[in-house]
């Protein structure tokens, strides 16, 4: 009787899940912590914080393993960032996360690059991508830089303490591709991005399998071994076993995801290219504003969940004209800018609190919607929903309707760390999937939602 595990590492906490060899989730356990905001725009946190969380969990999840034997650990963890770090891995400062936007100035040094080295990173720029932030640190923490041996990404720093005395300057191809300092056609650091960073290549991580193992780590649960790992949303769709059609991914953001492109050049792009866990590729739209919007909706109307969503059934499609943009926190580019903002219009005296919620429900669909149309997928393809807040049936049919194709949600139990999981188990000869629990298939209705769709798009401009 064994199990593997996987952590991952999110942005405000850790799970952890232990699966047996049918892909079973038999023991599970999350801890929190805290994300520091010391300045306006800023986030960041302690990796020795992610530690404590992973011994934590361990601990609370050893008691539930009845003394199956642990086989493998893998790592999933939050995408970009940056963790500077010394030879054994410590790490210097606080790691720098995806969220934190101090960085944005940094970017006219990508916008400087010739037209086919920026094109050759494929990826719409973010001040909270590991190439910015470590142009901000070289420019105003230049102490720490030229102490440090190595820059990780948030997976590998907490990997990186461990397993001492393994090379802690480690990482995997789909954390790579996630910094601006990746050629992705060329698959390999980019000497131009590294240039614009204005730090030292030898810096930057060797790329490694994600299956591949580390070291082993002395845990509460034993020696066990430690593979390489992966980012957090590759190894859902891993997990998910979707890699073959579009899927949607719904929870405090969305992802739209297509898998299996093929990486190009593109000089000024409107969706993410990343690498998935395998050497594939897969292309996506990012939206920061889905769950978190209906989350601010709810609470200013006062509404609990079940009645927020039943708002679906109690008002009208299109909701009695009033639209709803969900960009409170602004986006990344492609669906909106990082200026746009948030809020309903198209109100009347006749509007009710159940427009107000339905609303908030289509303008959501509507951005998905609109991320899908930058992939441009086949028209055919079954959509593959996952995450919580693509539950709900209702959710699942305006989802339908909206995007006019058929979908399915797919539920897998900590996606992320079961994904990471899977790594761990290829690393030590075994072969793992997942259990799945499949929804039935839900094919769009009538016309009216699409014409919601055509409204809403003409009103974002």
């Amino acid at each position: 009787m064994t199990v593997v595990l996987g952590a991952d590492l999110g942005t405000s906490g850790l799970k952890l899940a232990a699966l047996d060899p049918d892909g079973a989730v038999v023991a599970e356990a999350e801890a929190a912590y805290p994300v520091d905001r010391p300045q306006p725009g800023w986030a960041q946190a302690e990796v020795s914080g992610w530690r404590r969380a992973l011994e934590d969990a361990l601990v609370a999840l050893s008691g539930q393993l009845r003394g199956r034997a642990v086989t493998a650990l893998g790592l999933s963890g939050q995408m970009h960032g940056a963790v500077l770090v010394d030879g054994s891995g410590t790490a210097l400062a606080p790691a720098l996360l995806w969220p934190d936007r101090r960085a944005v100035g940094e970017l006219d040094r990508w916008r400087e690059l010739p037209v086919a080295d920026r094109a050759a990173l494929a990826n719409p720029l973010a001040p909270g991508m590991t190439g910015p932030m470590l142009a901000w640190l070289a420019r105003h923490r230049p102490d720490s830089v030229a102490r440090a041996a190595s820059v990780l990404l948030p997976k590998d720093a907490v990997r990186a303490t461990l397993v001492p005395g393994a090379d802690p300057a480690v990482t995997d191809r789909s954390d790579a591709a996630a910094t601006l300092l990746w050629d992705v056609p060329g698959e390999r650091w980019s000497a131009p991005a590294v240039a614009a960073a204005g730090i030292d290549p030898g810096l930057l991580p060797v790329v490694r399998p994600g299956d591949e193992v580390v070291g082993t780590a002395r845990l509460p649960v034993g020696e066990v071994p430690v593979v390489v790992g992966g980012a957090d949303t590759p190894l859902a769709l891993l997990a998910a076993g979707t890699d073959g059609g579009v899927q949607v991914n719904l929870g405090s953001g969305a992802q739209v995801i297509r898998p299996g492109v093929m990486p190009r050049p593109v000089p000024d792009p409107v969706v993410h290219c990343y690498a998935d866990a395998g050497d594939g590729w897969y292309a996506m739209a990012a939206l920061q504003n889905a769950g978190t919007a209906w989350s601010w909706v709810r609470s200013v109307l006062g509404l609990d969940w079940t009645t927020f969503a039943g708002s679906l059934a109690t008002s009208e499609p299109g909701a009695g004209g009033v639209l709803f943009r969900p960009f409170l926190t602004g986006e990344r580019g492609g669906v909106a800018g990082p200026e746009d903002r948030g809020g309903w219009t198209g109100l009347s005296d006749g509007t009710t609190r159940a427009d107000l919620a339905r609303a908030a429900l289509e303008g959501v669909a509507c951005a998905i919607a609109a991320g899908l149309d930058l992939l441009d997928p086949p028209g055919d393809e079954l959509v593959v929903l996952t995450g919580g807040g693509a539950r709900d049936a209702g959710v699942q049919q305006l989802l339908a309707d909206v995007l006019g194709r058929a979908v399915q949600h797919v539920q897998v139990r900590s996606a992320s760390a079961a994904g990471a999981a899977v790594l761990a188990a290829r690393g030590v000869g075994e072969q793992l999937a997942p259990r799945r629990a499949t929804g039935p298939v839900v094919e769009p209705r009538g016309p009216e939602m699409r014409q919601v769709r055509e409204r809403w798009a003409r009103a974002a401009g």
